[in-house]
């Protein structure tokens, strides 16, 4: 089962992977490592894939670093819930294959390290003191998310699909 990360308001992207650490200054095999190293330097070593990050508003403003998002992604992150979302953290997020959904509850039922279930399909987080509803992210977006990000989903589709 997934274990909860739990985090603040305006956690943002220097906070998950900071500057110097960035792939260009120490390389695309090690940047991940580097994620939360200051606000919780032994999160690589004990995260596992599938586990869930919760947080309240604003998570992954600042830059717009995809690499922030991108080690997530490496360490095999499961999913982010929060209250709300720095727009283009939410886009690369959906971009590499993250899923990122809001709710005003989950942040306020989940602990560090609770297990958690995250259950896109029923729209909710289910966690030891309750369940959190989920708002639905937008068709295109999870048409994204279902092949795995945008560039497995333009390789599968050649295209964009038209506007509906």
């Amino acid at each position: 089962m997934a274990r909860a990360w739990v985090f603040g308001d305006d956690l943002d992207t220097d906070q998950i992977v900071p500057g110097r650490y960035a792939p260009f200054m120490v390389g695309q095999d090690r940047f991940y490592q580097y994620a939360f190293c200051d606000a919780r330097p032994s999160f690589t070593k004990e995260v596992r894939p599938g586990d869930v990050l919760i947080g309240g508003e604003n998570f992954g403003c600042g830059s717009s670093r995809e690499y922030a998002v991108a080690a997530l992604r490496k360490l095999g992150i499961g999913g982010i819930v929060a209250k709300s979302f720095a727009r283009i953290f939410f886009r690369n997020c959906i971009n590499l294959g993250i899923p990122v959904v809001e709710s005003a509850e989950a942040v306020s039922l989940v602990r560090d390290g609770d297990p958690v279930t995250l259950d896109l399909a029923a729209g909710v987080l289910r966690t030891p003191n309750g369940v959190a509803v989920l708002r639905p992210l937008a068709p295109f977006a999870q048409e994204l998310l279902n092949a795995g990000g945008v560039v497995s989903y333009l390789r599968e589709h050649g295209d964009f699909p038209k506007v509906r």
